[in-house]
């Protein structure tokens, strides 16, 4: 039988992963895509990523969407406050229409306060300038008052609308199971007259079909999780291209 050690062993700090440039992260209750579609790339830019989940509705619809702004403060909260974070991110490109990204921002900075706040619209806005973006093809999940609120979003900010669908769902739920092949059909039919092609929703599967449908159509494609991954890395200073699909993470 082996002796118990009566005194405990000695051990020395250093600084762990915290010290390092982080990027935090802030999840849907409901988001079962998010997570698998952007960790792999962050954490291949050498980067610590921190998760915290938000309630969120099975059910999305303005009202519910509307609910988790006041739930942002505590949420934000739950991510370590000795991490120095670079940079972090709310995963909902329909709350950040709907509750406005200036209040999403401020929502986030009461328990982080003067770390860069970015979210999935944010995000796509600062794409399509980087990628010189005037005419868009638009892809959502969303029923309509939704979509039509995300689309009057990009057209105050001067893009055009060239082309639009929607798989007109509600359910978070059946959004996550829309197969790939589902939005790679929608991608390519939004995207003749367009500059670029936008696929919103982080609960969206759009991740893996980037490089074929760009391909296909021959001009980028951008989804929420690889606009809100690209801008998260750029606000935490990584510099030149990064290893993700599609012709954003070039940029």
């Amino acid at each position: 039988m082996v002796n118990p050690i009566e005194s405990p062993q000695p051990f020395t700090l250093d600084k762990g992963y915290g010290d390092k440039v982080s990027l935090g992260l802030i999840v849907l209750a409901t988001d079962e895509t998010l997570e698998p579609e952007i960790a792999p790339v962050i954490h291949r830019a050498g980067i610590p990523l921190y998760q915290s989940r938000i309630p969120s509705h099975p059910d999305v619809t303005r009202e519910t969407l509307l609910q988790m702004e006041s739930d942002l403060p505590k949420a934000a909260g739950l991510l370590p406050t000795e991490v120095n974070f670079a940079a972090i991110g709310y995963g909902c490109t329909s709350a950040s229409t709907i509750i406005g990204p200036q209040r999403v921002a401020g929502a986030i900075q009461t328990a982080h306060p003067d770390v860069p706040v970015t979210d999935p619209i944010t995000a796509v806005i600062a794409a399509l300038a980087k990628l010189r973006v005037n005419r868009l093809g638009f892809v959502t999940p969303y029923i309509a008052d939704v979509s039509a609120a995300m689309r009057h979003m990009l057209e105050r900010h001067g893009i055009e609308i060239s082309a639009f669908t929607s798989f007109a769902q509600i359910e978070e739920r059946v959004v996550a199971r829309i197969s790939e092949e589902s939005v790679l059909q929608a991608v390519q039919n939004v995207g003749q007259n367009c500059d670029a092609v936008f696929t919103s929703c982080t609960n969206l599967r759009s991740f893996n079909l980037i490089a074929k449908a760009e391909t296909r159509i021959g001009k980028p494609v951008i989804s929420s999780n690889s606009a809100l991954a690209w801008h998260m890395m750029r606000l935490a200073g990584i510099q030149g291209q990064i290893v993700g699909p599609g012709h954003l993470f070039t940029v």
